[in-house]
């Protein structure tokens, strides 16, 4: 098993930046503001020797006894039990802190090796900026610029010796194991190769509709911060968790709002991250509020997801709250308002209670089968020329498009082609109706389906 280390510090010291640097990525979302990271965010180790991994935490405020201060040093209390040792990450401009105290004193009860680390010297003297910190009774503090990646290789270096000799052996085998998967990935930025063996399934939705709360249901853990304030998750946070004996990847994604109330510049790199998880994603969940009134917000969610060509379950959070009058006008309002949606499985949960996750996930399951079936050249043109049997399309400028057969295009989604003559004459009802068919036949329920037209070339043109 691969050691883990933990970046541990108080807010806007860097560690973001530094988990960036380590997993050469940008997967942690960095910005000059304290407290943006709020969940623990884990990612492969590609700096320095051996395999590792790396877990980003939140400003870290021990003595914090409720509110998101709270739940943020729970998210880092949990990320240090986890841990094979802890990087304490400071600012060498800001100087050492009260805070800084109450994080050392924490870190020396946790039995954990750590390392003391001085960010942000980039262009100062590192030896005077460094001294105070041996107040922290924490050794050697080891002077870096996360940013610029100064002093970062001795950093991990230091970390990793200080590992058993057990753990090392076993990193380093599995890393060996996959140098090439790894250095594949490294060029990506898509994570680590065993991640993307799984599933990729996206919780999306407006804010406070409940989908930390659906993450936690899923993996059956206080995994990230579901507390009762729109806005808690800011980051894309993914974690791998099993169903079924089959591997998935869950992305929690940050609420979308309307455009018009997207003031803040880390809220819309927020968007800009949930837009991106979704587009990378296999499946997405759209999760709605039974509660609350379904909002045109939610539906361009929906359309997004569509236009996207994801695979999509749509789950009614929040169910076990409403009796049956509440209930039936809550269904009635689903089909008036999300009508396009009518290929789209719907469940109606409680992530809270966990009720109704079974079934939502085997969905889940059968809509990526549908989105990434094979359909065959031969049984695609026998429901083609099925369906103009029964109804052959309109004629237009007195031409009548002439179908003559079909053949698959592309996977999640499902792309099926058709050839013939006068297809720009093909109306969007016939499409529609040949969509009909072609979903009815293949069971291609929970997944977008295209049509793509392919007009033959007259030889005789010129």
């Amino acid at each position: 098993m691969k050691p883990v280390i933990a970046l541990v510090g108080r807010p806007n010291v860097g560690k973001s930046t530094l988990f960036n640097r380590l997993t050469r990525s940008r997967d942690a979302l960095v910005a000059d503001l304290p407290g943006l990271t709020r969940d623990r965010h884990f990612g492969e180790g590609r700096l320095g020797p051996g395999g590792y991994l790396v877990v980003d935490t939140g400003g870290f405020e021990p003595v914090a006894k409720d509110g998101i201060l709270a739940e943020m040093a729970r998210q880092t209390e949990q990320a240090l039990q986890e841990s094979d040792v802890a990087i304490f990450l400071t600012d060498g401009r800001e100087g050492l802190t009260g805070q800084d105290h109450r994080i050392a004193q924490r870190l020396r009860r946790a039995g954990r090796p750590v390392l003391l680390a001085v960010n942000k010297l980039e262009g100062l003297t590192a030896q005077g900026r460094t001294a105070e910190f041996y107040e922290l009774g924490l050794g050697e503090p080891h002077a870096l610029s996360a940013a610029h990646g100064d002093g970062v290789h001795a950093l991990i270096d230091k970390a990793l010796s200080l590992l058993a000799p057990a753990t090392k052996v076993d990193g380093e085998a599995l890393d060996s194991e996959h140098e090439g998967a790894s250095e594949v990935a490294s060029e990506s930025n898509q994570g680590s190769e065993a991640f993307d063996r799984g599933l990729r399934l996206a919780i999306v939705g407006r804010p406070n509709v409940g989908k930390s709360t659906l993450v936690n249901a899923l993996i059956g853990e206080e995994r990230v911060i579901a507390f009762d304030q729109p806005g808690t998750t800011r980051d894309a946070i993914e974690i791998e968790f099993q169903f079924n004996d089959k591997p998935f990847r869950l992305i929690d994604t940050a609420g979308l709002r309307r455009r018009g109330r997207v003031f803040e510049a880390i809220e819309k790199f927020s968007v800009i991250k949930t837009l991106q998880a979704v587009e990378s994603s296999n499946v997405a969940i759209l999760v709605l509020d039974a509660q609350q009134d379904i909002s045109d917000q939610d539906a361009q969610i929906a359309s997004f997801i569509t236009e996207a060509g994801r695979a999509l379950v749509v789950a009614v959070n929040k169910w076990d709250g409403l009796d049956f009058a509440a209930r039936e006008e809550a269904k009635r309002l689903l089909g008036r308002k999300l009508p396009f949606l009518y290929w789209a499985k719907t469940h109606f949960i409680s992530a809270r209670r966990g009720h109704g996750l079974d079934a939502l996930m085997r969905s889940v399951l059968h809509a990526y089968e549908a989105a990434t079936r094979k359909l065959s050249t031969p049984r695609l043109t026998r429901v083609l020329r099925d369906a103009v049997e029964r109804q052959q399309p309109a004629r237009r400028a007195g031409q009548r498009p002439k179908l003559r057969y079909a053949h698959q295009g592309g996977q999640n989604p499902p792309i099926v082609v058709v050839h013939g003559t006068s297809l720009d004459q093909v109306t969007d009802s016939y499409r529609r109706y040949l969509e009909g068919q072609f979903r009815n036949f293949f069971a291609l329920d929970g997944t977008p389906l295209r049509i793509e037209w392919k007009n033959a070339r007259n030889p005789y043109v010129e």
